[in-house]
């Protein structure tokens, strides 16, 4: 597979990720309202995240079929991703302590803001990529 639809399909599974770890605490701990307050308690709700992650996927594969002009693919992707990356580590700073531990014994929580902006990092690295493929710069 030539690198220019590779790329956007690597954005997409990074998008998907993004969302996966997003729910990994809902899957985990049994109080909905705990991960609700867990997640409100950083300076920004990274719910957003997900959003930009859900938008990312529809881009993505806007230029992995050709169906938008593959520059504008590439440059919404990246912004996405950027955001997406800054939004996720300014919750993951702020977030004072990990209150879900006290609902959980689940070492996996321990990580989880960690896991988030590893993550989030891949969009706009695949988006990148994309625009390398494309010889934008």
């Amino acid at each position: 597979m030539e690198a220019t639809r590779l790329a956007p399909s690597v954005g997409i599974v990074a998008s998907a990720l993004v969302l996966f770890v997003l729910t990994i605490p809902y899957a985990l701990v049994d109080a909905g309202s705990a991960v609700a307050t867990y997640y409100a308690s950083g300076a920004v709700n990274p719910l957003v995240v997900g959003l930009f992650a859900l938008v990312a996927v529809m881009v993505f594969a806007a230029g992995r079929q050709g169906r938008s002009p593959p520059d504008l693919v590439a440059g919404a992707a990246l912004v996405l991703g950027l955001f997406m990356f800054v939004i996720s580590l300014l919750w993951a700073v702020t977030l004072p302590g990990n209150p879900l531990l006290e609902f959980s014994m689940s070492t996996i929580l321990e990580y989880h803001r960690t896991a988030l902006v590893l993550t989030s990092l891949g969009v706009p690295v695949s988006a990148v990529w994309y625009a390398r493929a494309l010889r934008i710069f």
